[in-house]
């Protein structure tokens, strides 16, 4: 592990107050956005956070965790897995709020698995596939969420997350490879008339997190931006109550590293 100072972001003690408004929202819909989870400050200090990350540890973090739009580029970084393994700050800001509003929208304890960066950096990056994260996660039953907060301002311009209201209703849909590092499995056959008519595009200001259910369908388009980048946390969480599937979970990585080296 790589030590960090926990103490420049006292948010661990900070109560998650979800009104009923909210937990129907998230029953109903699927994702729910809550508005200035973190403030600007505290997003401010993540950033400087993952930039030391970047600068200082990264050398030191197996190359199956690192995911580039052009290979080697450093400019073209596009996601970071399991930060919290690697530094013991985004340990600490995994078991703080994010993990506190898991356990009430998941009723119950969780497992924190997984804390990753994203960016679609202007001018290189790609559409992020239609997929469910459960089809990921290889989960019985397959009670998990995602959470995404936003590090920018997002919209429809830079590539904000789209999601399918209330597609969590519905099952597990048929998916494919994509051929996207990062995301490489995608729904086979998206954009029937009930996806179009459902998908919701969800802007966030800086600060604002999206949380979701493991098998709510989301997408993201391009960043069309020419300057401005998309970046974000994600958080992880799996009910403590779901088995995974630890052979199906093995086989997926085992793929994911032929398609990093570039076999396939």
């Amino acid at each position: 592990w790589f030590m960090s100072n926990s103490d420049t972001f006292p948010q661990a003690s900070e109560p998650v107050v979800l009104n009923n408004e909210h937990i129907r929202r998230f029953s109903l819909d699927g994702y729910l956005l809550l508005k200035s989870f973190f403030t600007t400050q505290q997003i401010e200090i993540c950033l400087e956070k993952i930039t030391k990350y970047t600068e200082q540890n990264i050398s030191k973090v197996p190359n199956e965790e690192i995911f580039y739009e052009i290979k080697g580029d450093f400019s073209s970084l596009k996601q970071l897995q399991r930060m919290h393994l690697y530094d013991s700050w985004f340990d600490f800001l995994f078991n703080g709020k994010p993990k506190m509003l898991a356990e009430n929208l998941l009723e119950g304890k969780v497992i924190n698995k997984n804390l990753q960066y994203f960016n679609k950096p202007p001018g290189i990056n790609k559409a992020t596939p239609p997929h469910q994260d459960g089809y990921y996660f290889k989960l019985t039953p397959p009670k998990a969420l995602t959470m995404w907060l936003a590090l920018d301002d997002v919209d429809e311009n830079n590539g904000c997350v789209r999601y399918v209201k209330g597609s969590h209703h519905k099952g597990m849909r048929d998916h494919s490879t994509t051929g996207t590092l990062g995301f490489s499995q995608g729904i086979t056959a998206y954009g029937n008339d009930e996806d179009i008519k459902n998908e919701i595009a969800v802007s966030a200001k800086k600060g604002d997190l999206i949380v979701h259910d493991s098998l709510t369908i989301h997408r993201a388009d391009q960043n069309l931006s020419q300057s401005r980048h998309r970046r974000a946390l994600g958080f992880i969480f799996y009910s403590a109550d779901s088995k995974e599937d630890n052979e199906s979970v093995k086989n997926y990585h085992n793929q994911l590293k032929i398609q990093q080296s570039g076999k396939i």
